[in-house]
């Protein structure tokens, strides 16, 4: 039964003629789960800051939304609009977590080191200060956070 739900979920969005696809950020580590509801199964976590699409905007509480390849649904109110350069506020205006960004010796924009519960996709190193780091090159990787406690490549 899940599976015939993620499939008319997929359908939905591959044949709505008339939606416009959002992105939203995260604003939390975020269970992606297989039908609406917290009973539903985990299909995998979204981690905060994380860029979603969804296909179309609503008042409801759970909305479908698509994360690298796999669509299922999460709590609308860990999504906030993404203005596309790093500021985040939710529907109403208000100012979210915000995800910083620089850009690297190479001209890479690169997430600076930020606060999770868990190592987050992407992340490169643990930072002394609890932050994770999204550094692409191991000199000066944590730097202004204490230095790095743990690589995790």
């Amino acid at each position: 039964m899940k599976i015939i739900r993620i499939i008319i979920v997929m359908l939905v969005f591959a044949f709505s003629l008339n939606a416009q696809t959002t992105t939203k950020v995260v604003s939390a580590n975020l269970n992606l789960r297989a039908d609406a509801g917290t009973n539903s199964a985990v299909v995998t976590v979204i981690p905060k800051g994380t860029l979603v699409t969804i296909e179309k905007e609503c008042n409801c509480e759970w909305i479908p939304v698509r994360y690298q390849g796999k669509v299922g649904y999460v709590n609308s109110k860990y999504l906030f609009n993404y203005n596309g350069n790093g500021s985040i506020t939710n529907s109403a205006g208000n100012a979210g977590s915000q995800v910083k960004y620089y850009t690297n010796s190479a001209g890479q924009k690169v997430q600076s080191p930020t606060r999770y519960n868990s190592a987050p996709a992407g992340a490169t190193a643990l930072c002394r200060d609890g932050t994770y780091s999204f550094s692409r090159n191991s000199r000066g990787t944590c730097s202004h956070h204490g230095g790095v406690a743990k690589w995790l490549r």
